[in-house]
């Protein structure tokens, strides 16, 4: 195994886009994060927040206390534990603002949701704005047509913007729990809940202070050259000699894509 390089250990996971609409739905957002709209720039009063949720916050007490890292040596924290409950984290990023807002809830759901959109949307300049997409994945608090409609009937200038599945790789706010897990919940060693509700809006009025946008460089291009990876790894894998002759320039659509897919699924 050493002398082949063989590291069966080593693995990389990987999930299929299944969404039949993705480039034309991930295009959108990313057209969002470059202030175009519908083929046309975003004018000064409109605003895009990208939103989401961070579950099952657990507030873990240690049973021996953490012992600080000194010169040489890093912190040691206690495996066992007790839990204290948990929250659910909500969070909206005005993506070209660079303006965090959250709650904690002590459950994720529609109403907690839509509690968040109420806190932004009550806030000016969103209330006076002339729109405002809120972009947001396809979790059950904020899926499909029923969110769309229960945005636009209590915030008119609100619209919402659905991401394809599987595809929260494109949601801003990830970004930003990223930062929080890192930065504020680990290692995850709290005396209560409430210390750890402390923890993250704590957290999130320092980061404010400090916010600057994200230095987003993901385009249409860079997504329609991923796109093509796949598109060519399919054909590659299971028609090699078709490969050598194919016109690879071309970007299979989704519906060559998974009926590629589906005919070798079941050979």
């Amino acid at each position: 195994m050493h002398e082949d390089a063989i590291r069966p250990w080593f693995h990389r996971s990987w999930i299929y886009p299944r969404d039949p609409n993705f480039i034309e739905k991930a295009d959108r957002v990313l057209d969002l994060y470059a202030k175009q709209w519908q083929g046309k720039s975003l004018e000064p009063n409109d605003y895009v927040i990208c939103a989401d949720e961070k579950t099952s916050i657990q507030a873990r007490i240690r049973k021996h206390p953490t012992a600080p890292p000194y010169s040489g040596e890093p912190m040691r924290v206690e495996h066992e534990y007790t839990r204290a409950g948990a929250w659910t984290y909500l969070a909206a990023w005005d993506v070209h603002r660079a303006r965090i807002f959250g709650r904690c809830e002590a459950k994720s759901g529609i109403k907690p949701f839509d509690r968040l959109v109420d806190q932004v949307m009550s806030q000016v300049p969103y209330k006076t704005a002339n729109r405002v997409f809120w972009i947001i994945d396809n979790g059950s608090s904020h899926r499909g047509e029923p969110f769309v409609e229960r945005l636009q009937k209590k915030w008119p200038n609100a619209i919402a913007v659905h991401l394809p599945i599987h595809a929260s790789w494109l949601n801003q706010i990830e970004i930003y729990f990223a930062i929080v897990q890192k930065k504020a919940l680990t290692p995850n060693d709290f005396p209560s809940l409430q210390a750890v509700e402390e923890r993250l809006l704590n957290f999130q009025t320092r980061y404010q202070e400090i916010a600057r946008p994200f230095s987003w460089k993901f385009t249409r291009k860079d997504l329609k050259e991923k796109l093509k990876l796949v598109s060519d790894h399919i054909i590659k894998q299971h028609e090699p000699a078709a490969f050598q002759t194919l016109e690879t320039e071309n970007l299979l659509s989704w519906n060559e894509i998974q009926e590629t897919s589906s005919v070798y699924a079941n050979t």
